[in-house]
């Protein structure tokens, strides 16, 4: 993983599994079939006559363009997947991701309240999860996708063990 300006100097950044590539192509294939199926059902209604309007050419070019969309988000998603990554420092968890608009965010381990792992069906069937870390602050939304089961288990128990020893001021 190449390092950008925002990026702390000297951090080895570990990557999130490429299993995650088909968590994230799944949820793509359910979000794009609705969001193309509903907005062609008016180019449907316009070709069995049941409705005058919209014209034909507004019917076809509205579900068109949602399909380029979805056809170029389609192609973001591998490279979505290599530029997360993470990094276990003494004090804190760096956590990175984002290829247009990146974003590094530092958890402090004195700050977590409690970490959480998430499984949904198709991370099941990979084994993999999410690691969603909760602090004091109502702003943090840091969570890691794509960890192996047992990366993802050993990072909960590492971080609350860490979290738990900066609380008690050891």
């Amino acid at each position: 993983m190449h390092t950008v300006a925002i990026d702390p100097p000297g951090i080895e950044w570990l990557r999130v599994s490429p299993k995650y590539v088909t968590v994230r192509l799944v949820e793509w294939a359910i979000a794009n079939l609705i969001t193309v199926g509903l907005f062609s059902l008016p180019l449907l209604f316009v070709e069995l006559g049941w409705w005058k309007w919209p014209p034909m050419w507004l019917a076809v070019t509205v579900p068109g363009a949602f399909l380029l969309l979805a056809l170029w988000r389609l192609a973001l998603i591998p490279r979505q997947v290599r530029a997360i990554g993470y990094a276990e420092r003494d004090d804190d968890l760096l956590i990175r991701h984002g290829i247009f608009f990146q974003r590094t965010m530092v958890v402090p381990y004195g700050r977590m309240q409690y970490v959480d792992v998430a499984v949904g069906p198709v991370e099941r069937v990979l084994g993999l999860c999410t690691v969603k870390l909760h602090t004091a602050s109502a702003r943090t939304h840091a969570h890691l996708p794509g960890l192996p089961a047992a990366e993802g288990a050993r990072l909960r128990e590492q971080l609350s063990a860490r979290g738990e020893a900066r609380l008690a001021g050891l």
